[in-house]
């Protein structure tokens, strides 16, 4: 396993994250301990979670149950020293979640203490914005972004009050770093420019889809990335499923994410399937997994500092931490390149 800086923090943090979304609705406590267990076997030493999980589907009734089960994972095991734990507090939007109010210094205060009591810890190593609070291209929105009639004034301010309450976060010896997620290259360098004109703690990394159906952060965050140290946590590295080839010609494994929620968070579109099936005839062609060839190449981004992989069984879990020992041939990475000019944005 392969670890790599937090932003400028100089927390290590290995190549490939363990997502959790799953955990409390598709797996059940003893599933996510095993899960746990077995990664940290292999290497991994970074967790990542949100307040709003599980999902598939997300729901009152469940939420936070995902936070419960690291708690007594790193309780039993003894082991929250050796972990980086990343979680997220929730943007505006989901009624149960805070009414959907939007984030603010007295919900972000009121997330982190019930987050830190589920995670049965005093501090989270980093602390992630889940989605901003003035709209962002994520979860499908790209198609109809309009940032026109965002506020000048009032946003920036905003940002403003949601660093200094991150700040406070830090003092108090609650949360190490923090981070955003779905946020755009705007949202990245505002939010690097507030902190440093006031003092405020500085974004270690962004949380946001990468894919080879989703590749927006090949462009000015790559770009970011670069210059100011602001990493990519890549999450949903295999479209949440459709990169396994599990849904090719219309299959629907039973008890899969697309047998319980329909659309993938709007991923199963006409638009997807054509794309999927050429990248598996390559990676046949090459004798790779599917999965593998994704991960790996994920991996290899210059801007990459975690993949974030997620597992519903042990089978998946251990193909997609394998990924990390996928060596992929100059034929492979001409062939992805000449696949992603066919399909630059199917999702």
């Amino acid at each position: 396993m392969k670890f790599k800086t937090l932003g400028r923090t100089g927390i290590q943090v290995s190549e490939i994250c363990l997502g959790t979304m799953t955990w409390g609705t598709q797996n059940s406590e003893a599933e996510a301990h095993e899960q746990m267990s077995y990664a940290v076997e292999q290497g991994v030493n970074f967790f990542d979670t949100a307040e709003l999980y599980p999902v598939t589907p997300a729901g009152p009734e469940t939420r936070g149950l995902t936070e419960d089960y690291i708690g007594t994972w790193l309780k039993a095991s003894g082991k929250r020293d050796d972990i980086v734990v990343a979680t997220k507090v929730s943007g505006p939007g989901r009624p149960y979640i805070r009414n959907g109010t939007p984030a603010s210094p007295k919900t972000m205060r009121e997330a982190l203490e019930i987050s830190l009591k589920r995670l049965q810890t005093d501090y989270v190593d980093l602390y992630q914005m889940h989605w901003p609070n003035r709209g962002h291209y994520g979860f499908r929105n790209s198609w109809t972004y309009d940032p026109s009639g965002q506020d000048r004034k009032a946003v920036p301010e905003e940002l403003l009050a949601i660093l200094e309450a991150l700040g406070d976060f830090v003092k108090e010896g609650k949360v190490r770093a923090v981070g955003l997620s779905n946020d755009t290259a705007w949202g990245v360098m505002t939010m690097l420019s507030i902190a440093e004109k006031h003092g405020l703690p500085r974004l270690a990394s962004i949380q946001n889809e990468y894919n080879f159906l989703y590749r927006q952060f090949d462009l000015d965050l790559s770009e970011i990335a670069h210059h100011e140290h602001v990493g990519l946590l890549a999450y949903s590295p295999l479209a949440a499923g459709l990169m396994t080839g599990k849904y090719l010609n219309g299959a629907k494994p039973d008890g899969s994410r697309l047998s319980i929620n329909g659309d993938l968070g709007g991923r199963y579109t006409e638009y997807q399937e054509p794309a999927v099936a050429a990248y598996a005839k390559l990676a046949k062609a090459h004798g790779l997994d599917l999965a593998q060839m994704q991960i790996a190449f994920s991996l290899m981004r210059p801007f990459m500092t975690s993949v974030i992989i997620g597992a519903t069984s042990m089978e998946q879990l251990k193909t997609n931490i394998g990924a990390k020992d996928v060596k992929l041939s100059a034929e492979v990475l001409a062939g992805i390149a000449k696949l992603h000019k066919i399909y630059p944005a199917p999702i």
